[in-house]
Formats: C-alpha cells, structure tokens, sequence
C-alpha cells in the first residue's frame, strides 16, 4: 500500500523560511517522480517543483531561486525548502508521486498532474505580510 505523508507547514512571516517533507512508502524513488503541487484559496493547483526518477530537477518561474527539491533515498523523503517566502506562496502544498513527466513549453517549467496516481493530504503553509 503507498502512503504520502507531508509535514513541516505553518505560520510564517514574509521572508522566513520553511521545509517542507514527504514520506513515501511502497514505492521506490527509482522508479517515480515526486513534485510538489500548492492550491492557493480561490485558485487552481499548480505544480511548483518536482524530482524525476532520474535526479533531474525544475522549478516553476515564481519559486526559482527560492525553493529547492532535494530528497533522501535513505528516508524515502523528499523535501522542499522554501526560502524567502511571499504571502503569495500561501497555500496547501501536496506532495505527489507517480510517473508524471514535466516538461518546458516556452521556457518555462510545466508540472501535470497527470500521471501522478499518489497524494498527499497536503500541509498549509501561511505567509504574513
């Protein structure tokens, strides 16, 4: 049975920092994507970052050289570390797994949901101006 277990949400002030983890069991990081979506309120989710089975990493334009995936095989976890947080990055961020593809269109990084057949419940993460 797979589970995906987020952890590391809360309250913060603009401009501090957060981690964020997700815990996968049942599945082998070798054979999987794992990406981090967020649904801000009145907004759709969207894919903010994600590690392929190949170590290959991308990040969506508005969290570049602010977040950072990483994972440990060890632990079976991968972790988003938010820096310079923005009241805009508030939202319910979920951790998903599967064997979804991103991809570039214009330059830019695209992460679809589809594909990615394991969810988390999701953490919330509050910013404060």
């Amino acid at each position: 049975q797979v589970q995906v277990v987020e952890s590391g949400g809360g309250l913060v002030q603009e401009g501090g920092s957060l981690r964020l983890s997700c815990t996968i069991s049942g599945l082998t990081f070798d054979d999987i994507a794992v990406g981090w979506f967020r649904q801000a309120p009145g907004k759709e989710r969207e894919g903010v970052a994600a590690i392929d089975s190949d170590g290959d990493i991308g990040y969506t334009d508005s969290v570049k050289g602010r977040f950072t995936i990483s994972q440990d095989n060890t632990k079976n976890t991968v972790y988003l570390q938010m820096n310079s947080l923005k009241p805009e990055d508030t939202a319910i961020y979920y951790c998903a797994a599967g064997t979804g593809v991103a991809y570039v269109r214009s330059g830019h990084y695209c992460l679809p949901e589809s594909g990615m057949d394991y969810w988390g419940k999701g953490t919330l993460v509050t910013v404060s101006s």
